[in-house]
């Protein structure tokens, strides 16, 4: 399947950071983007819904994919938990005349923009300290005390990483973050901001 006639927009960010929430204010703005909805291995939270949130799969049936090449981008983020990007979902975003917003690993961000280079526009989303990102993280009430640690180790050694990507937003103020990414997502595609963004 060829996608490479169209742009996309890839998002990365360590966990906590609040990229989902980022990414939400930046459709809930302007109609031309859509969110694609990533495969993973891990188990739904209680608010989860298969196919809205995430596609839900087994260990074996996300390696099927794998091997029939259904991914444009796959990462195995921790032993046995696997995330990916299938090509379906960004060829329905594309049929339906919008720009997919790729929510994916800082790794597999930086892969992705090396494979399309200018069709895809890598920003990094980051909190304004791993302080912060350890609060978020505790107030989320998600995760056990041994998966903060982990997340918190992760996005440190991930922090590293963002001068790979094309632009680096600062989420620390919800309106102030949107009006950055704005400003960075637009141009690319040929649009203008709103007024007073």
């Amino acid at each position: 399947m060829e996608i490479h006639h169209s742009r996309f927009i890839i998002i990365s960010a360590p966990s906590g950071s609040g990229k989902t929430t980022l990414v939400h204010a930046l459709m809930d703005r302007y109609p031309y983007f859509e969110f694609s909805i990533s495969a993973t291995t891990r188990s739904p939270r209680s608010y989860e819904i298969n196919g809205h949130h995430y596609h839900f799969m087994t260990v074996p049936e996300f390696k099927d994919r794998i091997e029939n090449e259904e991914f444009i981008e796959y990462e195995e983020v921790y032993e046995g938990r696997y995330y990916g990007t299938l090509k379906s979902e960004i060829k329905r975003i594309h049929q339906a005349g919008k720009t997919p917003l790729l929510d994916i690993d800082v790794v597999g961000g930086i892969n992705v923009k090396e494979k399309f280079q200018d069709k895809a526009l890598s920003i990094f989303i980051q909190t304004p300290s791993l302080d912060e990102l350890e609060r978020r993280l505790r107030k989320r009430g998600s995760d056990q005390e041994e998966e903060i640690q982990k997340r918190l180790k992760k996005a440190a050694f991930e922090m590293t990483f963002k001068k790979y990507f094309d632009a680096t937003v600062i989420n620390d103020d919800l309106e102030a973050a949107t009006d950055a990414l704005a400003k960075v997502v637009l141009p690319f595609l040929n649009k203008e901001p709103k007024k007073g963004v």
